[in-house]
């Protein structure tokens, strides 16, 4: 997978879609980004807890990948680290073709499971009009390809800054595929 990277980290303590930028950020086990509104032991994200508010938090840690914005800006539109509300902008890692349960070291010592794809909403239109279409795409099938990156949880905690190195581990086979969480 090359050389992979953190290339920005953002975080924000009240709901909002977008995610200021920092110059770290501390990952906690079991909860998540410190500070951050998402972060919990259960589902903190609106909708899914209207649903059911004790469900585990599979959804601690947000990260895109940078090409994605490198791909919506060939369809017109600028978006930059955070702005899609994600905690980690990694590059380097293909992070849409991870299986299930695997582990990003990210830095020295945080350790982040991969549990799922980001399930893009109407927010993101809302954010820019148009773009939503932009973070979901069709196979050749015609199902929907989820882009706008990966959820996970903090296996172990850490602090984490841009430009700290990406190490992926992937867990034994067989490989399940990521579904929306």
């Amino acid at each position: 997978m090359g050389s992979a990277q953190v290339t920005a980290v953002s975080s924000n303590g009240v709901y909002s879609f977008t995610k200021p930028r920092r110059e770290s950020i501390t990952l906690l086990a079991g909860l998540g980004v410190e500070g951050d509104v998402h972060a919990g032991v259960t589902v903190k994200h609106r909708s899914r807890v209207a649903k059911d508010p004790s469900q585990p938090n599979l959804r601690q840690v947000h990260l895109i990948h940078r090409e994605l914005f490198d791909e919506v800006a060939g369809a017109g539109f600028t978006v930059g680290p955070g702005q899609l509300g994600e905690n980690v902008t990694t590059e380097g890692v293909d992070l849409l073709a991870l299986p299930v349960g695997t582990l990003l070291r990210l830095g020295d010592e945080a350790v982040v499971e991969v549990t799922g794809l980001r399930n893009p909403c109407l927010q993101i239109d809302k954010f820019r009009k148009g773009l939503l279409k932009q973070v979901v795409g069709r196979d050749e099938e015609g199902r929907p390809v989820l882009k706008a990156g990966v959820m996970g949880v903090v296996r172990h905690g850490g602090t984490i800054r841009p430009g700290d190195p990406i190490t992926v581990t992937l867990p034994p086979g067989p490989h399940i595929p990521l579904e929306r969480v």
